[in-house]
């Protein structure tokens, strides 16, 4: 049975994450340049990277478990590259990225509870 106000709390914090990662951390240059074939600066590979990068980095933190920031990591550049090539509104994008979110807290109860670290 998964802990519901323990993983909402959990699920806050990620989404806290999210926006400043998205919104707080992500200068222009990196939202324009991470898009396949716009990358002048550095290679637009590195851009989309460096900024799942930083979103895997703040899932491992939140969560404690650096697995999710990897599943994060990879959900994130996938996401990303489908509303770079407008396969994704806004809307969608973010919808899908608080999706993965409420993912992740759930996954991380679950696995938190399993290995006795909630009573």
């Amino acid at each position: 049975m998964i802990d519901f106000p323990a993983a909402f709390n959990l699920f806050l914090l990620l989404a806290m994450g999210h926006f400043v990662g998205d919104f707080g951390l992500q200068g222009d240059r990196m939202a324009r340049e991470k898009c396949p074939g716009c990358g002048k600066t550095l290679s637009w590979q590195w851009w989309l990277v460096a900024h799942a990068g930083v979103h895997a980095f703040l899932v491992a933190v939140i969560t404690g478990i650096p697995l999710l920031g990897l599943a994060e990591w990879i959900v994130h550049m996938a996401i990303d590259i489908a509303k770079c090539r407008h396969v994704l509104n806004l809307q969608m994008d973010q919808g899908l990225h608080l999706a993965c979110k409420v993912l992740w807290a759930g996954l991380a109860i679950t696995l938190a509870s399993e290995a006795g670290w909630m009573h």
